[in-house]
């Protein structure tokens, strides 16, 4: 796809392939809007719930055939074991991904790998569930293994304990550190996924194409409050045109000051991270406080004071953090402690003495 001047890679189509018709026209109705690159559909559903959607499974590979014929466009799958690898080749899909679900799992990735030696495939490998790069790493290294040279990653988010705006969090400095890892390999972001609404997808989008990432992959439905999975982050074939017409496509520059806004901006992602961390941290030392105030302990516990000083140091200087650097974090982060739960104790002791 040509977007403004620039050639972005686009993979779009519905999350599940439901049924002949609506694969078919919510294909259509793309290629009239946005002339994507591939045409995506899962068929086979990885679901956390029992007795919801699994996809309709082989019978869809038939349905991305007629897309394949009718379109003249490359067509892509997830595929979860060998067996929906082999489907695949069979049925002449064009390319498949690896799911975050997937990627977590070395021994399952290696047999789908055994399945892909020899084949034409082209192969995308979405980051695991949780912010592991090694396990991402690791995953695209054993695709490569197999002599397989047509490969790309998939931004999708990660998921994380705390809450978050997003239904998986972006966490920018990942994808940043995987393409130092492989310089020349293509990185997709899948906003569909990182939102899990579509309210934010062009936010998502934006920001991607902003960090050089070389496409996207996007839910589009015909009908999305009519679809079977993840219908809250589906956008229309109309709103999806809408959104890329809002794109600013910044031109690539190789330039110092281009690098260094592009570091700055990584500072910036993983700063927002920290802070909610940190948030999350001070949270729970209101919840140590209200402990101690119920069952009257005292504040100051000097031996876990003592540890936690100790570990973190010695933690923070493993991954080369400067030991006087820890040191002031450590005793700013102890005291902004100490003065949270002395609230909680004074606050205790102002309504005994207005009793």
């Amino acid at each position: 796809m040509i977007l403004k001047g620039r050639n972005i890679f686009l993979v779009a189509g519905p999350c599940s392939a439901e049924s002949r018709d609506q694969l078919i026209g919510t294909a259509s109705e793309l290629i009239q809007k946005v002339q994507p690159d591939v045409i995506r559909a899962g068929i086979w559903k990885a679901r956390t719930r029992m007795n919801t959607f699994e996809g309709v499974g082989k019978e869809g590979l038939k349905w991305l055939q007629e897309v394949k014929t009718m379109f003249g466009i490359p067509v892509a799958t997830e595929v979860l074991k060998p067996e929906h690898v082999e489907l695949c080749i069979d049925a002449g899909i064009d390319y498949v991904w690896l799911g975050a679900r997937t990627v977590v799992n070395p021994f399952m990735v290696q047999e789908i790998c055994s399945a892909l030696k020899g084949s034409n495939l082209k192969i995308m490998v979405k980051n695991p569930v949780n912010p592991d790069i090694k396990l991402w790493i690791g995953a695209i290294e054993r695709i490569f293994d197999t002599g397989i040279t047509s490969v790309a990653a998939i931004h999708r988010g990660f998921s994380t304990y705390y809450s978050s705006p997003y239904r998986n969090m972006p966490l920018w400095e990942i994808p940043n550190e995987l393409r130092r890892a492989f310089p020349e390999l293509p990185i997709i972001c899948d906003p569909s996924h990182i939102c899990g609404r579509t309210d934010c997808i062009q936010e998502i989008a934006q920001q991607a194409l902003d960090l050089e990432m070389n496409g996207l992959m996007i839910e589009s439905h015909y009908n999305p409050l009519l679809a079977k999975s993840d219908k809250d982050q589906q956008l229309t074939p109309d709103q999806l045109q809408d959104i890329l017409h809002c794109i600013i496509v910044r031109n690539r520059c190789e330039s110092l000051e281009q690098k260094l806004k592009n570091l700055r901006n990584e500072i910036d992602t993983i700063d927002n991270h920290l802070l909610e961390i940190l948030s999350r941290r001070l949270q729970i030392v209101k919840e140590i406080g209200k402990f101690k105030k119920t069952h009257q302990i005292t504040i100051l516990q000097s031996e876990r004071s003592k540890h936690i000083f100790t570990d973190r140091i010695n933690k923070g200087t493993s991954l080369n953090i400067d030991s006087e650097f820890l040191k002031t974090l450590l005793k700013t982060i102890h005291n902004e402690a100490i003065r949270i739960q002395l609230d909680i104790m004074k606050t205790d002791s102002d309504s005994i003495q207005t009793k």
